[in-house]
């Protein structure tokens, strides 16, 4: 698993192939890394959890999960994934393009059953546990979808896509009942989604607690309780913290200077980054460069 497919809070890189957008990541934490932070992106994703517990949230929901669980991430849906206490948790991530089930604007399924299904507009369970009647039914399918991208017999893609159609059928005729989700939740969702990507687009430039309380247009006070209520960390932490991963994946991917990269990533103050650098990842800028490269 690359860590650069995990790190941008709402991720805008595309994660799968464009002849068939379907791809398998095998994660672990916290060996590849500690947490993936709350992010989110187009494309849909289920996580099946192999081995361990861990906890997972999506829009704001939070649930421990453990070996055998799914969980099922509609497009634009904000989630993370923590590590719980000690325990370890290797978990298989699965993205899709969701356009590879769509054939065209006439498309039938498509318009009655499969967007309103990624839009939120058919509901289904999030978390699926073997305590679910058709659990197994959900478990197949992923199961016989990974035989088949190992072993790529001819024409596997049409085997993923039938499966792929068979996985939506049973979400889409075991949806539960629908519960409007509330103004003020789907409120704070978009403007913590607007936040995000605010910094992922902005994090070079200098911004301000006035910056991003005039951009939600919330009151300064305001946005910085809205902020540590859904994030658990000030504003200005999380983008210190953003700042510092674009930094060390620019110290392993590039030749530049520890000056010039702590510039690009956003810091005017290059012993305010060292010292920020070496609380995060317990080393210098230049240490980590040469670790980091002495590894691969």
């Amino acid at each position: 698993m690359n860590m650069n497919e995990y790190q941008n809070y709402h991720e805008s890189k595309s994660h799968t192939n464009i002849e068939f957008p379907y791809n398998t990541y095998l994660c672990c934490i916290p060996v590849d890394f500690d947490q993936v932070p709350l992010h989110w992106h187009e494309e849909l994703e289920f996580i099946v959890i192999t081995k361990g517990c861990g906890t997972i949230s999506v829009d704001f929901h939070s649930q421990l999960v453990s070996a055998g669980d799914i969980v099922f991430v509609r497009p634009g849906q904000l989630h993370s994934i923590e590590q719980k206490e000690h325990f370890r948790m290797e978990y298989e991530n699965i993205l899709l393009d969701p356009a590879m089930l769509i054939s065209g604007e006439q498309d039938l399924c498509a318009q009655q059953f499969i967007l309103p299904l990624l839009n939120n507009h058919i509901r289904t369970e999030t978390f699926f546990t073997p305590a679910l009647s058709y659990y197994s039914e959900i478990a197949s399918c992923i199961r016989e979808i990974d035989q088949l991208c190992d072993i790529r017999p001819k024409g596997y893609q049409l085997g993923v896509k039938g499966r792929l159609f068979q996985l939506m059928y049973l979400l889409i005729s075991n949806q539960v009942s629908k519960k409007n989700i509330s103004s003020a939740r789907l409120k704070s969702l978009n403007k913590l989604k607007m936040i995000l990507k605010y910094v992922e687009e902005h994090y070079d430039e200098p911004t301000t607690i006035d910056d991003m309380a005039d951009l939600t247009h919330y009151s300064k006070s305001h946005f910085m309780k809205f902020f540590k209520s859904h994030m658990g960390m000030g504003f200005i932490e999380y983008l210190n913290d953003y700042r510092l991963t674009i930094a060390a994946r620019q110290l392993v991917s590039s030749d530049e200077s520890i000056l010039t990269v702590a510039s690009l990533s956003g810091f005017d103050n290059l012993s305010y980054f060292n010292r920020l650098f070496r609380r995060k990842y317990h080393t210098t800028p230049g240490a980590y460069r040469k670790k980091t490269a002495s590894d691969e």
